[in-house]
């Protein structure tokens, strides 16, 4: 139970890597404010851990919209009369270069990804202040850390939020609030199943991975909930990469 007693958020917790997450953070111990567009899968998620003992509550948001994210937080608060912890989960990927990418696709790209992490940020910390210090974690990406052919959006956005995590992490350190970012590699996901066109293709992605293998989801939500945790008191600023090796050659 290395969460009793805390109360979080995940965004984009429908599935994948949050819906992992969400069902890690409840057995052990955490409260958790499933925060997503998809109510079906939303509510899927939070019947789930319900189902197994845990504590879960389910509320629509769009990352990108400041009046939800200030929802959210309210959420935790009214239903769990606090909060801990927030994982700015949530994110989309467009794959195309600069000259194909339209000023649309390029908008909501940072909108979801890098925006959505100020956003929940920003209106998470003063709750976190009030109750004393708390813990934020950012999912960026192996893309935040080095390039990636065909992702100049998804780029740009995990790239900021691996600095955004920094500053933030200097910003609140004296007011015990940690902020870090995992940075994933290829996460066997629904949003990846979806993008992926050919076999060839994701033969491709696994050859990447000195390991072998793409990651899992409950890969990633073992290292958030070890950022969530007391365990990592004394870390912050950090870019963690799960990633398989990518990121080491």
């Amino acid at each position: 139970m290395r969460l009793a007693g805390k109360v979080a958020v995940i965004t984009g917790a429908a599935s994948g890597l949050g819906r992992a997450s969400a069902q890690l953070f409840a057995e052990h111990g955490a409260s958790v404010v499933i925060a997503d567009r998809d109510a079906s899968g939303g509510e899927e998620t939070v019947a789930q851990i319900r189902d197994t003992g845990g504590q879960a509550e389910f509320i629509e948001t769009d990352v990108a919209i400041a009046d939800d994210a200030d929802a959210m937080v309210t959420k935790a608060v009214t239903c769990f009369g606090k909060l801990d912890v927030l994982f700015n989960n949530a994110g989309i990927a467009i794959r195309k270069p600069v000259a194909d990418l339209s000023e649309d696709e390029w908008d909501r790209c940072i909108d979801t990804n890098l925006k959505g992490v100020f956003l929940g940020s920003k209106s998470a910390i003063p709750e976190m202040i009030r109750g004393g210090g708390g813990s934020i974690i950012n999912t960026a990406s192996i893309y935040g850390v080095v390039g990636g052919r065909t992702r100049a959006a998804y780029s740009a956005s995990k790239g900021g939020i691996v600095n955004l995590t920094r500053s933030m992490a200097l910003d609140y350190a004296s007011q015990n609030i940690r902020v870090n970012c995992i940075c994933p590699g290829f996460v066997e996901t629904p949003l990846l199943k979806k993008i992926l066109g050919t076999e060839e293709e994701f033969q491709a992605l696994v050859d990447m991975h000195p390991m072998g293998r793409l990651g899992r989801p409950i890969e990633t939500a073992y290292a958030a909930v070890y950022l969530a945790s007391d365990e990592a008191a004394f870390t912050t600023g950090i870019a963690l990469p799960v990633d398989g090796g990518y990121t080491a050659g």
